[in-house]
């Protein structure tokens, strides 16, 4: 395996076109993001793969958001994986690298099983974008359903966006010759592009969770099953890489849809934690509040979820009483 080339073809995400049967997709490669999340936490293996899948997910959503936009994906359950958690930045300026972020929270002694998806019982699937100051975030939720997250965020679509989409994700540990085991993961994502929008099916009228084939009209659904079969054929380690690059592999799979690619986004690990966000977030919080949070060396402790940071601070200086804790 050539070094410049493995670097060059992870922590991207490429955009394409299938010109031939209106399609659309993205295909990510994530090392080093990977790495930047999940070192933050010592986490199951179960759980490592959640986040893992998750951060995939995300890099391949993300990407088509504009410049300056936060997007985020949220898994919340009644299983021992509680909550699951991540962050896509949007460049600051064409052709900067976007930044993601990620973490899960859970009840290690319900863990059951090595199955990944077994560790999420019941809840919901959330897609949030924060598009700035003065314009209002945008949510969408759906159920749970499926036996992976990609089924959950296929299921978003269909009923949240009505747009068909599939995934198709490998990721795990790998171990290259002369380096150490570290998270490796790739994947496609196509969507069909409509020449309409749909109108509601039958299913969302009567509470039933769609799935992408149901939004799909007769004279299109050749084309979108002719793709998914190609798709299907994707072996999981040319998804991964890092010997078949995103190009080659898109040449392989669908080479009579006239794939029609467009510039890579980089992707690196990245957090927007602060000492300044910290203090904002505290600042809600009365004297006698802080006061309970401070420890017996005399200081408010903060550790962020994301990257690890831990900031440490004077309780006089925080909360909407800010100077009063003495008098709590």
């Amino acid at each position: 395996m050539a070094i410049a080339s493995k670097l060059a073809w992870d922590d991207t995400v490429l955009p394409f076109q299938l010109d031939v049967s209106d399609i659309r997709g993205r295909v990510a490669r994530l090392d080093g993001v990977l790495d930047g999340i999940l070192k933050q936490h010592d986490y199951p293996p179960q759980v490592e793969a959640l986040v893992a899948e998750m951060a995939l997910l995300t890099a391949l959503i993300g990407q088509t958001i504009k410049l300056r936009w936060k997007l985020s994906l949220q898994v919340q359950s009644n299983g021992p994986v509680r909550m699951i958690a991540t962050d896509y930045y949007a460049p600051e300026e064409e052709g900067a690298p976007a930044r993601i972020r990620g973490y899960a929270s859970f009840d290690a002694d319900r863990l059951q099983g090595n199955r990944p998806f077994d560790q999420i019982g019941a809840g919901y699937f959330a897609i949030l974008i924060d598009q700035g100051s003065g314009a209002a975030p945008y949510q969408g939720i759906t159920p749970l359903d499926g036996t992976s997250l990609s089924d959950c965020a296929e299921a978003y679509f269909a009923q949240s966006e009505q747009l068909s989409t599939t995934f198709k994700l490998s990721f795990g540990k790998s171990t290259e010759a002369g380096g150490s085991e570290h998270w490796r993961a790739g994947g496609v994502m196509i969507q069909h592009m409509p020449k309409a929008s749909p109108l509601m099916a039958e299913g969302e009228r009567h509470g039933e969770i769609l799935r992408p084939s149901d939004l799909i009209r007769d004279e299109d659904g050749d084309d979108w099953n002719r793709v998914n079969i190609l798709l299907g054929s994707a072996e999981l380690m040319e998804l991964i890489g890092p010997r078949v690059s995103p190009t080659d592999l898109l040449i392989r799979l669908f080479h009579e849809e006239q794939p029609r690619v467009f510039d890579a986004q980089p992707v690196r690990f990245g957090c927007t934690c602060s000492e300044e966000r910290v203090r904002q977030s505290l600042s809600i919080y009365s004297a006698k509040d802080i006061a309970t949070m401070t420890t017996e060396d005399g200081i408010v402790t903060a550790d962020c979820q994301f990257c690890g940071a831990h900031y440490e601070l004077d309780p006089a200086t925080l909360g909407f009483e800010a100077g009063e804790v003495d008098d709590a």
